[in-house]
């Protein structure tokens, strides 16, 4: 599934021109390249935690690590925002970064697919099995595919609101589609849920 959403993102983008990639998507504080950026840091950091072995026990899972992922909490992301925003800024046009992006993505998805499930693994501060750290990943990348303005592969979308339903505690509003679940509940499309948005 990680490898699916992560080919999705790269088909997504390699047809699109240079000024597509500078319009805005949906994660407002970036354009799509800069969002590309931020997805490339995260496969980055897959790659480093599925090769950084932990001793138990595990502190979070697939749902309570989205805790500390609050838009409403600390300076809601602005630092990471700007830093992003500096850092795709260096790239020389887009074509460096989605190649980049593509050879990372892959390799983050083969060293996922190869990893011991049950295996504890570091990350970001917490302590999870890999399988919990893949879900994190799929979560992430399919909600970003979305802000990209693709189309995840259907089996991430279910995957992503069983994740979002553990969260949230229970069912999800039902709405027009399963992506418009997706889009309400972390904030991308409006609604009257009270608990809305579940993650930023």
């Amino acid at each position: 599934m990680l490898d699916q959403v992560y080919a999705a993102i790269t088909d997504t983008l390699r047809v699109r021109s240079e000024e597509d990639l500078a319009q805005p998507s949906r994660a407002e504080a970036w354009t799509v390249r800069e969002l590309l950026l931020h997805q490339l840091l995260d496969a980055r950091r897959a790659l480093v935690a599925l090769a950084t072995p932990a001793a138990g026990p595990a502190d979070v899972d697939a749902a309570t690590y989205w805790r500390g992922f609050r838009p409403d909490e600390g300076d809601g992301g602005a630092a990471h925002a700007r830093f992003v925003v500096r850092a795709a800024a260096a790239y020389d046009g887009s074509a460096g970064l989605l190649a980049e992006w593509a050879e990372t993505a892959g390799a983050a998805a083969r060293a996922a697919a190869a990893a011991d499930p049950d295996a504890l693994v570091s990350t970001q501060g917490h302590v999870l099995s890999a399988r919990d750290l893949v879900s994190t990943l799929v979560v992430e990348a399919t909600v970003h595919l979305l802000d990209l303005w693709g189309e995840p592969p259907a089996e991430a979308v279910e995957h992503t609101t069983a994740v979002l339903e553990r969260i949230h505690g229970g069912p999800l509003p039902p709405a027009a589609s399963p992506v418009e679940v997706v889009l309400q509940a972390t904030g991308r499309a409006p609604s009257d849920h009270p608990t809305y948005p579940l993650l930023g």
